[in-house]
């Protein structure tokens, strides 16, 4: 079995376990330039640390934080601009760790092309030190989505068959699309490959008011495959082995938690699987951490 999460734009809560996830335990993001954080994800380098982007209109700065909240440093992009910065992933492609920035955010779906930054994950800084780096990207991804420009905050890696899968946000329902992950051995504009909906993400029992609904707005895969989020709050996708995306996507999510941020765009598994991170745009947010449910087999007659 295989797990996946989305961030959907809305307040959820959890119908197990709720007393234990009601309000899952944070910490403060203390980067005092990291205001509106759209991506997260964890350091395959050290499991201990986490990378961060800020959205729209920021600096081309990929942000550095320990899980205790402390500002580690950063990287800056050479020769690439934060049109509107809305996902980060981080995945070992070869056995080399690297970054992915998805600048792909599109409110209005007017860009005609998009693109995916790849950069080497660099190595990490000593315990008394911090990271400060300009590095250009490995490979950039252009693309355009099949059957015109959508607005997407959601990417996330899939390892075992080298593509990148995206959900877009304002689509009804939301759609996913799926693009090769590896440098593309030609330069062009690649088209996006739509693989099928989103199943409808269900309104929780809490749930708060919220203008945007459950529109998603982050991804990510547990290491055997997993998840997915939006501004108040997370679901939990199973995908077995046999199943493809299109059909795992199709099928009614668990709600995983009622996190309380006020506008969570960024999640991430922890690299064992066994807890996801959660956090929102605003000054020193918090970073929640929640554990994933094991599943109940079901009973025997």
């Amino acid at each position: 079995m295989r797990l996946f999460l989305l961030l959907p734009l809305l307040g959820l809560a959890s119908c197990a376990a709720q007393e234990t996830r009601a309000n899952p335990p944070a910490v403060r993001l203390e980067d005092p330039k990291l205001t509106e954080a759209s991506g997260l994800a964890i350091s395959q380098r050290d499991p201990g640390f986490l990378w961060l982007v800020n959205d729209s209109g920021s600096a081309p700065i990929i942000h550095l934080a320990d899980t205790h909240g402390h500002a580690r440093g950063t990287i800056t992009l050479k020769g690439v601009k934060n049109t509107d910065w809305e996902d980060l992933a981080s995945f070992k492609l070869d056995g080399n760790p690297y970054l992915l920035v998805a600048d792909f955010g599109d409110n209005d779906a007017r860009r005609d092309e998009v693109a995916l930054h790849i950069v080497a994950e660099p190595k990490l800084p000593a315990a008394d030190d911090t990271l400060g780096l300009t590095l250009k990207p490995d490979w950039t991804i252009r693309f355009r989505y099949e059957g015109g420009p959508r607005d997407c905050e959601s990417v996330a890696i899939d390892l075992a068959n080298d593509h990148i899968i995206l959900i877009t946000k304002r689509d009804r329902p939301p759609m996913v699309y799926q693009l090769p992950l590896r440098k593309p051995a030609k330069r062009g504009v690649l088209t996006a490959e739509k693989l099928g909906p989103l199943a409808r993400l269900p309104l929780p029992p809490t749930s708060l008011p919220h203008p945007y609904g459950t529109q998603p707005t982050g991804l990510d895969f547990s290491p055997d495959g997993r998840l997915v989020i939006g501004y108040r709050g997370a679901y939990l996708f199973r995908r077995a082995a046999e199943q493809s995306w299109t059909e795992a996507f199709a099928l009614p999510p668990e709600i995983l938690a009622d996190h309380k941020l006020a506008q969570a765009e960024a999640i991430a598994f922890s690299r064992d699987g066994k807890t996801i991170l959660m956090t929102s745009e605003g000054k020193r947010p918090r970073l929640l951490t929640v554990p994933v449910p094991v599943p109940v087999p079901p009973a025997t007659p």
